[in-house]
């Protein structure tokens, strides 16, 4: 069986978080969309002040969603600048990005931008956003993710985070970064393994399990005060948290009994009750968007596959047939679709499968896939892989026509949850 699926079955000390300025992770773009849109992100006036490029993070994240086309864009131009919207066109530009940075009395940084249609030769958004100079790139990003949406209809999702595992020298390190990879922070050491993180629904916790007792362990973390408690330490193993919509309880995998089976728990380790009682192995849940089921891996059928229930147990369906091997569901926010990791020809590689029309894609050409992730707007899914014989994480669109990876520079990295928007 895969290792992944085997450690799910089977079976310190916190750091002092601090942001790095230093990328983590390195971005390589292999894949854009069909129909990009041609776009100029001009540098903003007096960006220099924010100690950050603030329009070459902005460039940078709507090239990276694979849906524009960078119009090169030399010139400096506030959101009050005079323009020509139909030069800019003739440049092949369809829209123009301008703006300016301000720093105030309390230290505080205000990015005002303009966003126009350089076809109708209108403005679409005129807007500004301060910050404290830490959270600037946030604000950044959150420009990204409004001109994103203005053009595509699509709701951004740069301003968010992203966990992950890293491996170096022997020592396993629990991470969060934003969206890109930049930003960084360590949130657990161990010379044991982590595995599992997965992010509470208003992205103040994570849960994860840890090996540091040298068993599996659930532990859920508070990331602003670094605090962190035991959500399920029975006997045998401890596996594969997931959160309720609400935040208050977790689905979790336990072989207390002998085989493992999934269980609900309260996020603070009380009110234990038992979902599932079949005679195979059951693990690696998660929830419906509306709380109200549970997507699970079982290999009741014989192998490894995917079945969706109702919390009461009811309703049980099997839901993956293509193959003989299918691990590691993720539901996409929408709950639209259900990615998965797929065994065929003996390579392991995600796939997703449209939960209306039961229609299945391949998004991957690489052999050692894991731990499949949506982006809070459904529309990307972030996994594990391999490159250059290390892990790496990739992104990819629901539709396979955008692909990045997030390389790590000195160590190797695995099992990535993206976060949910902030509220």
């Amino acid at each position: 069986m895969k290792r992944y699926f085997l450690k799910l079955m089977a079976l310190v000390g916190l750091t002092v978080i601090m942001p790095c300025s230093q990328a983590q992770l390195k971005v390589d773009i292999a894949g854009f969309g069909a129909n990009q849109i041609p776009i100029s992100v001009a540098g903003f006036a007096d960006e220099s002040i924010t100690g950050q490029a603030i329009s070459a993070i902005i460039r940078a994240d709507l090239q990276r969603s694979g849906m524009f086309k960078l119009i090169e864009s030399p010139e400096t131009l506030s959101e009050t600048s005079a323009v020509n919207l139909s030069s800019w066109k003739a440049k092949g530009a369809d829209a123009l990005v301008t703006g300016s940075a301000v720093r105030h009395s309390d230290d505080r940084i205000e990015l005002r931008y303009k966003l126009a249609d350089t076809v109708r030769t209108v403005d679409l958004t005129v807007q500004a956003i301060s910050a404290q100079p830490q959270f600037i790139r946030l604000a950044a990003h959150k420009i990204a993710d409004d001109i994103f949406e203005k053009l595509t209809g699509i709701r951004g999702a740069f301003a968010t985070r992203i966990a992950y595992v890293s491996r170096s020298a022997g020592e396993y390190k629990l991470e969060v970064s934003d969206s890109d990879g930049e930003n960084y922070f360590t949130a657990l050491r161990s010379n044991e393994p982590i595995i599992s993180p997965t992010w509470s629904p208003d992205g103040s916790k994570l849960a994860y399990v840890s090996f540091e007792s040298k068993k599996p362990v659930i532990y859920v973390q508070d990331l602003a005060n670094r605090r962190r408690i035991i959500a399920a330490n029975f006997k045998g193993s401890n596996s594969a948290p997931a959160w309720s919509p609400d935040g208050k309880k977790l689905a979790i995998a336990l072989s207390r009994e002998g085989l493992t089976q999934i269980y609900l728990v309260n996020d603070d380790g009380s009110d234990l009750k038992k979902l599932t009682r079949s005679n195979g192995i059951d693990t690696e849940p998660c929830f419906s968007p509306d709380g109200q089921s549970i997507y699970f891996t079982s290999d009741r059928s014989g192998g490894p596959q995917i079945y969706k229930m109702n919390l009461d147990g009811a309703d049980l369906r099997r839901l993956t047939f293509g193959g003989n091997y299918n691990i590691s569901p993720s539901v996409s926010p929408d709950g639209k679709m259900l990615a998965y990791v797929s065994r065929r020809e003996g390579k392991f590689q995600l796939h997703v499968l449209d939960l209306t029309t039961s229609q299945e894609l391949r998004l991957s050409d690489s052999s050692h896939d894991e731990s499949p992730s949506f982006a809070p707007n459904s529309r990307y899914i972030l996994f594990a892989t391999e490159s250059s014989g290390k892990g790496a994480l990739t992104v990819v669109s629901v539709d396979g026509s955008v692909r990045y990876t997030l390389s790590a520079r000195a160590s190797t990295i695995r099992e990535p949850s993206w976060g949910p928007y902030s509220k």
